[in-house]
Formats: C-alpha cells, structure tokens, sequence
C-alpha cells in the first residue's frame, strides 16, 4: 500500500513537471522580409501614448533581431473614417499584417475586408470589429468583475456592503465588467451593492463622485472598481473620517504607491488588476506568429495583469511616477497564451518584474 502511494505520488509529480516544462509552440516560418503596422483610432491620453511606445519597442526591436523587416504605426484622432483611410494606406504600401485599435466595431469593416481581401493579416485587439476575416484579441471584462468579486468576499466572510465605481456610462467596457461584477455578486447573496458612481476611470473624477454619494451611505467594506479609480476612492474616504474599506486598485502608480504605504503602516490587503498598455505587443506577436505559419484561433483571450500583495513592490517599483503597470510580453509568452486558447487550459500568468 506504501508502494502503491509513492508510486501514485510519483506519476503526480512527473505529471505536474511535464505540465510547467511545456514548451510554448513558437511558429519559425521565415517573416524577415516582412512588414507589420499598427493602426491606433486615438493617442490622445497616456495610456494610449504608453501604448505606441511599447508597440513600437517591441517592432523596433523585431526589425534589429531580424525577425521581421519593418514597421510602421498611424493614428487617427477618434476619427473613424480618417482610421479607415489609414488603413487603406496600409494596403497599398504593401503591409503583410495590421494590428488594430479600432474606433468602431462596425465603421472600419470596409476597411478590414479590403484588407483582408489583399491577403493581409488583421488583428483587432482590446475591443472588436464585426467582420470576421479578423483575428481578435481582448480581455475578458467579465473575468474583472468576478475576480474583484471573488476576492472582496472572501476577505469580507461572503458578507458585506460594496461600492461599485463604474467607467463611463453608455462605454461597452464599463456594461461587461460592471455586469460581471454583479453576476458573480449572485453567489453571495450577503454581498450588497449599497451604491454606484460613474469615476470615469479617473482619479480626480472618482474622489468627487465617492465624496458627493458617502453622506448618503450606510458603512462601507469594500469598494469594487474599473481601473484609475482607485486612488481617488480612497482619497475620498480619508476626508471623510470614515473607516477604510477594501478598495480594489487599477495597476496606476498611485494606486499602487497608496497600497504600499498603507500596507507598511497597518498591513492593509487589497488587490489590483486592469487591462496594460502592453496588450499593442500581444497583438504584435500574434501577428508575427500568423506570418510566421502558427494556426492561431479567431479569437484570442489575454490576461488582465494582476498584482497580489506579494509582488506588489516588484511592480511598484518598476512602474514610473503617473503611470501604470506596463508588462513587456514576448513572443515565448504570447505563444503561450495563444497555446492556452487553443487547448481550453487556463491562461499564463504574467511574470512580475525581475522574475
């Protein structure tokens, strides 16, 4: 029976190294002649800025590896019909793969089936298109809602009063995470939304609109949110002399500076997840990856980044004054994510700084 057992953890144990030693299946199709271009519908805030930098390092770094021979990048100025007449440039300046942000899921089909028409590769990423020539990349905004959900109730003892601090009303983004946030709520009925404020993914916005709601409200637990919001939640409960809730952060600098520092001073637990600036390189390597010969599926899901107490200095550290967490994704790590679609397994986690 001994024998038996230490057989059986035997197995267990070779099976779970075979299971972290899988190797991601990178496609080695030749791709160095070819060209790669990002189309973004707007550049007007940091986050986006952030965006083009980190696309452009990672294409730019490509071109010196000799992976592929050149790139190029366009903005429009949340101007649909100017994004479509960016792209149709793409087309006829002989591009072999477009990633896309796109300013419409519906206005740039035209423009996506042209594309798609000349042979090129597309790749819609953090939101959609409805034409289906094109390979899409995006989170799944549910997914927040339930993990910031999951993780407040257990802190709570499945009870509690939350404040839900949404985007931007009418946004697609806004509906799926705060429906997320409220179906997941359905498994703990002693959970209760006591009310809702519109932050609009800003600091300055959040604080004013939590000061104006917290006369209004019984006591407060947590307060579930949207990214960039965070901070100003907790601005807000300061000065009003409150008891501090759980406040779910949005990976910005200083969200994640007001953690550490409460986290020092009285051990305060809390968590943080959002959408990276970083995502343009997932797009880059899936593209790359198509080119290069990879069967990828239509639609790909990536990871929200997040940030658990544990690892919270790591990123803190690596993250500047006034901005955001910001992953570099490599073509090891996207093919990995890529892998896990294809195959139903959960996706990889992203790697905290220096890991």
């Amino acid at each position: 029976m001994h024998l038996s057992k230490s057989l059986s953890l035997g197995v267990a144990a070779i099976a779970l190294l075979c299971a972290n030693s899988v190797m991601a299946q990178v496609a080695d199709g030749d791709t160095s002649t070819m060209k790669i271009g990002f189309s973004n519908s707007y550049s007007g805030n940091s986050f986006r800025q952030v965006m083009n930098q980190s696309f452009e390092a990672i294409a730019k770094q490509a071109v010196a590896d000799g992976v592929i021979a050149d790139y190029g990048m366009v903005s429009a100025n949340n101007n649909v019909t100017e994004q479509a007449g960016q792209i149709q440039n793409m087309i006829l300046e002989g591009y072999d793969a477009i990633a896309i942000l796109a300013g419409s899921d519906t206005a740039l089909n035209g423009a996506v089936r042209d594309a798609c028409d000349a042979g090129i590769t597309v790749v819609v990423f953090a939101g959609t298109v409805t034409e289906d020539c094109a390979y899409n990349v995006n989170y799944n905004w549910a997914s927040m809602g339930k993990q910031e959900i999951d993780f407040v109730a257990g802190q709570l003892g499945d009870k509690g009063n939350l404040l839900e601090i949404r985007g931007i009303a009418g946004d697609s983004t806004d509906k799926d995470i705060s429906d997320g946030l409220h179906s997941a709520a359905e498994a703990y009925p002693d959970l209760n939304f006591v009310g809702t404020v519109y932050g609009q993914w800003t600091s300055t916005v959040a604080q004013k609109e939590v000061a104006t709601v917290l006369p209004t409200l019984p006591d407060v637990d947590a307060v579930v949110t949207q990214g960039g919001d965070g901070y100003g939640a907790a601005m807000a409960f300061a000065a009003s002399g409150r008891k501090m809730p759980i406040i779910i952060m949005g990976n910005r600098q200083d969200e994640l500076a007001w953690w550490k520092e409460q986290k020092d001073a009285n051990g305060y637990q809390t968590m943080s997840l959002a959408a990276t600036p970083s995502v343009s390189q997932i797009a880059f390597w899936t593209a790359q990856q198509i080119l290069a010969g990879k069967d990828v599926p239509k639609k790909v899901e990536v990871p929200l980044l997040t940030i658990n107490g544990d690892d919270l200095d790591a990123w803190l550290a690596a993250t500047p004054v006034g901005g955001v967490a910001n992953p570099t994704y490599t073509q090891d790590l996207v093919v990995k994510m890529i892998d896990a679609n294809k195959n139903g397994d959960p996706l990889p986690a992203t790697p905290a700084p220096n890991q």
